[in-house]
This record gives C-alpha cells, structure tokens and sequence, in this order.
C-alpha cells in the first residue's frame, strides 16, 4: 500500500464508493461527509496540491468531472472547494475537489 490515500483510491484500492472516473480522474463519495452529499475528486495521477501543478488541462478535467458528478447526482445547487496547504484545511496532500451539495452553505465558509 502506498503512502497516499488518495493515490489508493484512485488505483482501485482501498474501498470507497465511486461517483465517477476517466483515465485522469476519479471522483469517489467522502467517508466523512460534511454535507449530505459530499464527492472527493482526485487526478489519477499524484499531486501534492494546486499550487503544485501547472497542468492547466488537468485542472479543468478536475472541474469539468464536478460538473458531470453534480448533474449525476441531480444536484443543481453545489459548492466546489480545493484546499491548498494546512492552513487552509488541506489534510491529504493529493490535490483534490470536494464536492459539496444537499443543503444550503453560509457565505463566508470556515
């Protein structure tokens, strides 16, 4: 097993209930959801963050997979959230989206 959750999930290991994939994404629901609906999305391939990419194309393959899960999962109001770095809340450093939807979100967040 290697080092990264993520990085596990992604190749298939490790359980976790898949909401979407491709060959550079993996969109799979959160085991602790902080809303009622709640999908991590994740590149296949490892990276530390988003300031640890420049692949502009990966970013919007990212985007464009949160777009595809919310119309999957029939969700018309939904927040998309990249933590980047600890003091930001970034926990796991795999770059990924959370997906969030189900109930309304207060402005600001955190």
């Amino acid at each position: 097993m290697s080092e990264c959750i993520f990085c596990d999930l992604a190749a298939g290991r490790g359980g976790g209930k898949l909401a979407y994939q491709d060959d550079a994404v993996v969109a799979f629901h959160d085991l602790h959801p902080q809303a009622p609906v709640h999908v991590l999305i994740v590149p296949r391939q490892h990276t530390p963050g988003l300031s640890a990419t420049e692949d502009d194309a990966l970013l919007g393959r990212l985007l464009a997979a949160a777009r595809r899960v919310a119309a999957t999962l029939a969700l018309t109001d939904y927040r998309v959230v990249i933590n980047n770095g600890a003091q930001a809340g970034q926990s796991v450093f795999h770059l990924h989206l959370h997906l969030l939807g189900g109930r309304p979100f207060g402005w600001p967040p955190g």
